[in-house]
């Protein structure tokens, strides 16, 4: 999928395992399929040893980088899956232990539970009003935590919709084969100039259909958790477009309570990370592709001059809860 990926097989892992943790020498790993665009996953089943019944999962960086700053992101990432784990109201990721390059790999991996379900790619939970209310009681208990005077301060995605007009205009141009690019960068021209007066909050900023687990039509955990942080809370609509269809989706909007700023810039930063996802995935990872396909398809649909709070179109307050936007 990338320049330079690394190249990662399960006989390399068992050789790291046994190397440099020889509590979990005779355990089986096995690769996880899997559409993700940042890591290698290897599942650990643990019958025996430190954790005993606890299924793990290695996680392997794919790209090159410098050893040092791996290892940092890869503590900052465990520190936010415990804080993340701490105030969701279902089951996240908790890191166990982080692993050193070795014969095979350059960079430091890292260990995590494994947690059981359906990913959304593969469960029928697009349109699940059930799902979609679990979704947004996920979304909400984040925003609940307090922030303690934190703020976006990153360059990626949750900060303010214009900072992506440059990422935004790439996309389209590479892009013109695929969808309807001029419709998109219409769309774009009015989404990026919505206003912003909501404080940040703790977001997962990845609620991809790939990053949310089922079990019998029902949230049952959200995985790949490193980008938690503060920002927009809008970050965390994205399932609206990427997944839900339009009856789940209603549904949660009414739960999260969002009001029209807020579901607008939430269009937005949807339309941010899904075309700069249609054309660089579209032969490396299709799924990957298919589903930014289908979040700007979702998109498009929505009619310019409907779009709520734009041209008198309006939301009224009696059926959602109160947002912090005004």
């Amino acid at each position: 999928m990338h320049a330079g990926q690394l190249e990662i097989t399960v006989g390399l892992v068992e050789g790291l395992i046994r190397e440099q943790f020889p509590e979990w020498r005779e355990v089986a790993i096995r690769a996880v399929p899997s559409h993700g665009t940042v890591n290698a996953l290897f599942r650990i089943e643990c019958g025996s040893g430190p954790s005993p019944g606890r299924h793990l999962v290695a996680r392997f960086p794919l790209q090159p980088g410098d050893p040092a700053r791996v290892r940092q992101e890869l503590e900052d990432e465990a520190a936010a899956a415990r804080r993340l784990h701490a105030i969701s109201p279902y089951p996240t990721p908790l890191p166990i232990t982080l692993g050193s390059p070795g014969d095979g790999y350059p960079l430091p991996w890292a260990v995590y539970t494994w947690l059981d379900g359906t990913t959304a790619y593969d469960a029928d939970v697009a349109g699940s009003v059930d799902f979609a209310e679990d979704l947004a009681r996920f979304v909400l208990a984040l925003r609940a935590e307090p922030t303690e005077g934190r703020v976006f301060t990153g360059s990626w995605r949750g900060g303010v919709l214009a900072s992506q007009d440059e990422s935004v205009a790439h996309g389209l141009a590479r892009s013109r084969d695929l969808i309807d690019v001029e419709g998109l960068a219409r769309l774009w021209a009015v989404l990026r100039e919505t206003p912003r007066t909501s404080p940040d909050t703790w977001t997962h900023r990845d609620l991809m259909p790939g990053n949310l687990l089922a079990t019998d039509g029902r949230l049952a955990g959200v995985i790949d958790v490193g980008t938690f942080t503060v920002s927009d809370p809008a970050m965390d609509l994205q399932p609206a477009w990427n997944l839900l269809d339009p009856v789940a989706r209603e549904a949660f909007r009414t739960t999260v309570g969002s009001n029209d700023a807020e579901w607008r810039r939430g269009m937005g930063w949807a339309l941010a990370q899904a075309i700069g996802c249609l054309w660089y995935y579209v032969e490396t990872n299709p799924v990957m592709s298919r589903t930014a396909h289908r979040t700007l398809s979702a998109l498009l649909a929505t009619n310019t001059n409907s779009i709520p709070g734009r041209s008198g179109a309006s939301r009224t307050s009696s059926t959602t809860k109160p947002s912090s936007d005004t």
